[in-house]
């Protein structure tokens, strides 16, 4: 009779050892949890590098399409395979 209050407080301190200092114990949880905080952290970090990268290649993008429609139009470039036709207006007398 007496050994089953003992045994009962051996499993009890067994399984809050388990709880405290297991794999899946509180530490570990606690580990765990900062980790996730870390790569969320550099997540966001490259997430907002992502962002600025891609506004880059739209900014150049757009601004090569500008470049090169400002060459044609005042200042008559074409390109290699292109030719240029230009239409004058009739002289009025």
């Amino acid at each position: 009779m007496r050994a089953l209050p003992i045994i009962l407080a051996a499993l009890l301190l067994i399984v809050q050892a388990e709880l405290w200092f297991g794999r899946g114990g509180v530490s570990h949880v606690m580990e765990l949890q900062r980790e996730v905080v870390a790569q969320r952290s550099a997540n966001d970090q490259a997430r907002a590098r992502n962002d600025r990268l891609q506004a880059e290649v739209t900014d150049l993008r757009e601004g090569l399409e500008m470049v090169e429609e400002k060459a044609r139009l005042e200042l008559g470039m074409i390109r290699p395979d292109e030719m240029l036709v230009v239409v004058s207006p009739a002289p009025s007398h």
